[in-house]
């Protein structure tokens, strides 16, 4: 008795167990995983290549020319200056870098002061917004308005209230209150420094607030509870518990609150025009008077240069530091 064998349909089946086909499976899997984030992050790259990385090193050039008003149409053949605008601008004894000097300091005691008041309010409020009662989710939308909004509908909501003649600012602490016996300036003269500390703490805290309410969701209630159970009051609870707990999320807060305050530009130039008075003189604004008032763009550039090496060494030095003492609490 014979048997006939089924007729070859051409087709081949690949057995699981055939050396080459699951290595090679595998192989294409991995390549698909390893080059998906590069796809997914290509488009931001190339974003922040055209938007800051190409305009950066345009500025850097720039810095080394003896750029003018004169050469502005042509700016690729401006006078090579070298080192000159460095050398003006870090001439303390010149008034170029006098005023430099001056405007430096005034932008450090304003990062000081409003990224301290901002981490404060901030952090009080999300402690404060952690215990249940009526109203909280109205009372949060609330507190993130002014984060919400526009700046610059922000901030010349402010410049109209701080008017001298006829601002709710004055109307209150003049007329109603009589804490004064003239209403006084506040967007000219050293009083312009509270106004700008003012307006920035307001526009700045709610940060401060939402990333700390995420913050303390990740601190267990059992932990207040067995605290309160042992004795501890509130604020020893809060200086033995919630800051220790939060000093990760402090890290990173106080550097982004510090670079953006620093780097502000829109609430002095909105608050007072493209000329800010001495007390208010913040670098970013004495940057563009440098370079868009004055024509001298090379002097500008050459300010806004040094501003990046002092942020990037104040940057790097503080997560030196703070990485230093995670490690150590860690061991």
């Amino acid at each position: 008795m014979t048997t006939t064998a089924p007729p070859r349909t051409g087709k081949r089946t690949v057995r699981k167990n055939q050396p080459g086909a699951a290595p090679r499976t595998r192989r294409s899997g991995r390549l698909r995983r390893i080059s998906l984030p590069y796809l997914l992050l290509l488009p931001a790259l190339l974003l922040e290549l055209l938007v800051h990385l190409i305009p950066m090193v345009i500025g850097i050039v720039v810095s080394f020319k003896e750029l003018t008003q004169f050469y502005l149409r042509d700016w690729g053949n401006a006078p090579w200056a070298g080192l000159d605008n460095y050398s003006l601008t870090v001439d303390f004894d010149a008034p170029v870098g006098q005023a430099l000097l001056s405007s430096f300091f005034t932008t450090c005691l304003f990062t000081f002061f409003s990224v301290g008041f901002c981490w404060l309010i901030g952090t009080a409020a999300a402690i404060f917004m952690q215990e249940t009662f009526k109203g909280r989710g109205i009372l949060r939308t609330i507190f993130l308005v002014p984060y919400a909004l526009p700046v610059y509908a922000a901030v010349i909501t402010w410049a109209f209230m701080f008017q001298r003649d006829n601002g709710l600012v004055n109307h209150v602490i003049h007329d109603q209150l009589g804490l004064t016996d003239s209403p006084p300036f506040w967007l000219i003269g050293d009083n312009s420094f509270i106004t700008l500390l003012v307006v920035s703490v307001w526009k700045g805290w709610p940060f401060a607030f939402l990333i700390m309410m995420a913050g303390l969701q990740n601190i267990p209630r059992e932990i207040y509870e067995a605290a309160a159970l042992d004795g501890a009051g509130v604020w020893q609870q809060i200086r033995r518990i919630t800051l220790p707990s939060l000093r990760p999320v402090n890290q990173v807060l106080v550097l982004v609150l510090f670079l953006w305050t620093f780097n502000d530009f829109n609430t002095p130039f909105v608050l007072f025009g493209k000329s800010a008075p001495a007390s208010a003189d913040l670098i970013s604004i004495h940057i563009y008077q440098s370079s868009f008032q004055t024509w001298n763009f090379g002097t500008g550039s050459a300010m806004s240069v040094l501003l990046l090496l002092f942020l990037l060494v104040v940057t790097g030095l503080y997560l030196l530091f703070t990485s230093r003492g995670r490690s150590a609490t860690d061991a």
